[in-house]
């Protein structure tokens, strides 16, 4: 049976044998209700899981003791970096989830002419610490190594500005319109598979402005289609993470 795998942060890890309190002792206790003597994976994001046994629990806090350390897989190149224009808050909570579960490196939210927020101010620092605890939660669930980052909320046109200072990085977005490619032929194209990031903007429902548009193919970008369906921005975030994977043996 495979192990339980639960989030700590880095320093709260001491020498072979520590103490867990807070929220983790919480979650540990009282809500999974392990006892003494039951083994489990702690995964600080440093690329590691770490094997502890409790030792002993006391009334706000128990004991463990280190027993062993697993190297967990890197996450492979070219690195996927979703750039989401801001949805409907509560679908964010779902596209960090699945992204963290696809092998997603980054996601960064933006503001765009059609997105639903258009404010950078609209994203309080509470969101943003709910943000993390769902990449945390998808981590633990699904044993990666590290954790995915959420840059912070930024303007489209900012993005583009520095885009092409990285020669190793490629760009696509989706676009419903004239001269959109085939997902296979936007990777021939963009020579995706040679690159070390590979960066795909997802628009909103309204998808992206005509500006937009002159803007992406200004910075050499290659308009693709994901069929004859127009997604919801949560599903094209599944799909274009998946089809990644998938064409790019990741």
């Amino acid at each position: 049976m495979a192990l339980r795998r639960f989030w700590i942060e880095k320093e709260e890890m001491g020498g072979d044998e520590f103490v867990i309190s807070g929220d983790l002792f919480h979650h540990l206790i009282d809500v999974c209700r392990l006892k003494e003597g039951y083994a489990f994976e702690l995964l600080p994001g440093d690329g590691s899981a770490y094997l502890v046994e409790i030792t002993k629990i006391e009334k706000k806090s128990l004991l463990v003791l280190r027993k062993g350390e697993r190297a967990l897989p890197p996450l492979p190149k070219p690195h996927i970096h979703l750039l989401v224009s801001l949805p409907r808050l509560p679908k964010m909570d779902f596209i960090l989830e699945k992204s963290v579960e696809l092998g997603v490196k980054t996601l960064t939210p933006f503001v765009s002419d059609f997105s639903f927020l258009r404010k950078l101010s609209d994203i309080s620092e509470n969101r943003k610490a709910r943000w993390e605890k769902v990449v945390k939660g998808a981590t633990r669930q699904c044993g990666r190594g590290d954790l995915m980052e959420v840059a912070e909320v930024t303007s489209l046109k900012s993005l583009l500005k520095d885009f092409n200072q990285n020669p190793a990085r490629v760009g696509l977005f989706p676009f419903e319109g004239e001269g959109a490619m085939t997902f296979k032929e936007a990777l021939r194209s963009a020579k995706v598979g040679e690159s070390e990031e590979v960066c795909v903007f997802i628009g909103s429902e309204g998808g992206f402005s005509e500006e937009e548009v002159k803007a992406f193919r200004a910075h050499q970008m290659a308009p693709l289609t994901l069929g004859d369906q127009v997604l919801r921005v949560e599903t094209a975030c599944v799909a274009v993470a998946a089809i990644l994977k998938y064409e790019l043996s990741l």
